[in-house]
């Protein structure tokens, strides 16, 4: 009896071992996924894109997910804005569904939709948030999460404060540093290792005001950095779009340019002196400068100061890849390098975003895993923002109930696009006049147009041919030559329209631009007066 016992119970032990050993190889065999999200990041400062830094500011560490993995050349923003991008690269859907059309009076993000982390989460996987949230309510689907809580979430680059789990703490340091420490003790003391992960990195950097780490600061002083091929736009053709904004590089600040306040200067004066230079009637440049040197003389310290800020974004994803080298995670994870949008430095003579124009509408996207991507792939078709949530879930054969907007493109990172996929995008920008005074407008791209409708105060179309005009310099909208494009593409922008449930009168648009759905967080002390001082309220 003991002998039969004896060899049950081993039976038992081997069937429970056998049992272990399957779900462990199943869980083993799920991916982990690394969402990497720079604020404000561009194509032109990555050197994988080529571009006229690549030699100055090369960025290794990210080429290196370009090198190992597939870099993708058409990934574009639905709403090239911060907030409203991070919305919809959360849900799955464009504005008008997610509810997130702006990031000025745009209100809060409503935490109580879907969003891919949380499906990931329910799906037994580890999940995490480090970094830049930027959308009011606190994250939801993650474990643990530490996202910048000050100046209305934007955050700060040095001694920021984060939100630890429900707690504000004040961290010592600086903010790109911090933010990887995180992720790296997680990484490494935190989660549980049987289990597969997702975690959001998400860097402040490099978004205005372009603080670099003190190492940094004067790396390239003795230099003078190249000026993009379209700095001295005329905006000819452009003129009430392009051409009548606040986000020129004669906008830039005092304290953009790091200029010091006199000392006897305090609280709302002192914010006022700092941001001296950012409406029309003002410039900040040293007396006696003509007005293109002094345009040079800005740009020189915006870029040098950018660039750095970029420098220490590339250091860092380096840390990050070197974890998983040293701890045999590279084949099984898969490693996305992104922006909310893309950003102007320099290009058409701007600093900022929100335009359907190239670089600010196309997004670097970078994306390495072994098990699926062929090392040194580039692709050219056309994805959106709203497509990356389909996408995760469908590497990590996490199923989904939820109706998204977007599709997932596993397919093109294995290198087969399918025949079906969709070579145009819909665009759909709302915010007016603050920040920066960019009209309202949408439109669409394909892979030789893009067409604009500018409608808050003015009814104005744009079309630009881009593969005879890539730089976007000649608008041919009233071109005879193009008449047979214009129908066709105003037909598909229709299209598009009635299918993302974004058909709406002029009206109706105009009114979501007006609407106040609230700020982002209560705002008070420096947050109030920046905004009072920008929108001349006293």
């Amino acid at each position: 009896m003991l002998r039969k016992a004896t060899i049950a119970f081993a039976c038992t032990l081997m069937l429970v071992s056998c049992k272990t050993k399957v779900i462990s190889q199943n869980t083993a065999q799920k991916p982990n996924i690394i969402y990497i999200m720079a604020d404000d990041l561009t194509i032109q400062a990555i050197s994988a894109y080529g571009g006229i830094y690549k030699d100055i500011a090369p960025t290794p560490n990210i080429d290196r997910l370009a090198n190992e993995g597939m870099r993708f050349e058409d990934v574009l923003c639905t709403n090239a804005i911060c907030g409203p991008s991070r919305a919809a690269i959360l849900t799955g859907k464009y504005s008008n569904q997610n509810g997130y059309y702006k990031n000025e009076y745009g209100g809060q993000f409503n935490a109580e939709q879907w969003t891919f982390p949380q499906e990931f989460k329910n799906n037994n996987y580890q999940t995490s948030l480090f970094g830049k949230w930027h959308l009011g309510t606190n994250p939801v689907g993650f474990d643990v999460f530490k996202f910048h809580s000050s100046a209305g979430q934007q955050g700060h680059y040095w001694d920021p404060v984060y939100n630890e789990n429900g707690v504000d703490v004040k961290e010592k340091g600086y903010a790109t540093n911090i933010t990887t420490g995180f992720a790296l003790d997680w990484l490494s003391k935190e989660r549980d290792k049987t289990k597969p992960f997702l975690m959001l990195l998400q860097y402040k950097a490099p978004h205005r005001p372009w603080e670099p780490d003190t190492k940094y600061e004067k790396l390239w002083d003795d230099i003078e950095m190249p000026y993009p091929a379209t700095f001295n736009d005329d905006y000819k053709g452009r003129e009430k779009t392009a051409g009548d904004t606040e986000m020129t590089l004669e906008h830039l600040s005092r304290r953009d340019m790091k200029l010091v306040a006199p000392a006897e200067l305090k609280g709302k004066d002192k914010l006022a002196w700092e941001f001296y230079g950012a409406k029309n009637d003002e410039i900040v440049q040293p007396e006696g400068m003509t007005k293109e040197e002094g345009r040079k003389w800005r740009y020189q310290i915006y870029i040098k100061d950018y660039l750095a800020c970029v420098k220490s974004v590339d250091d860092n994803i380096g840390k990050v890849l070197k974890y998983l080298d040293d701890n045999n995670l590279t084949e099984n994870t898969m490693v996305v390098l992104t922006s909310d949008q893309g950003f102007y430095l320099g290009d058409h003579g701007f600093f900022d975003k929100r335009f359907i124009y190239e670089e600010s509408l196309r997004m670097p996207f970078l994306v390495r895993y072994p098990k699926l991507i062929k090392p040194g792939s580039v692709n050219t078709d056309i994805i959106s923002n709203v497509d990356f949530a389909p996408t995760f879930l469908d590497v990590a054969g996490v199923k989904t109930k939820e109706k998204v907007q977007g599709k997932s493109f596993k397919k093109i990172l294995e290198g087969n696009t399918p025949k079906s996929w969709d070579q145009a995008m819909y665009y759909h920008y709302y915010e007016f006049p603050f920040w920066h005074h960019v009209q309202p407008h949408y439109g669409i791209r394909t892979q030789k147009f893009t067409l604009a409708h500018f409608y808050y105060s003015m009814d104005v179309w744009e079309l630009y041919d881009l593969e005879k005009d890539p730089q976007q310099m000649n608008n041919v909208i009233n071109n005879p030559a193009y008449k047979k494009d214009i129908v066709q593409l105003k037909a598909k922008l229709k299209e598009l329209m009635l299918k993302n449930g974004d058909y709406k009168t002029i009206a109706q648009f105009k009114e979501i631009t007006d609407k106040d759905f609230g700020t982002i967080i209560e705002r008070h002390g420096d947050d109030e007066d920046v905004n009072s001082i920008i929108n001349r309220k006293k």
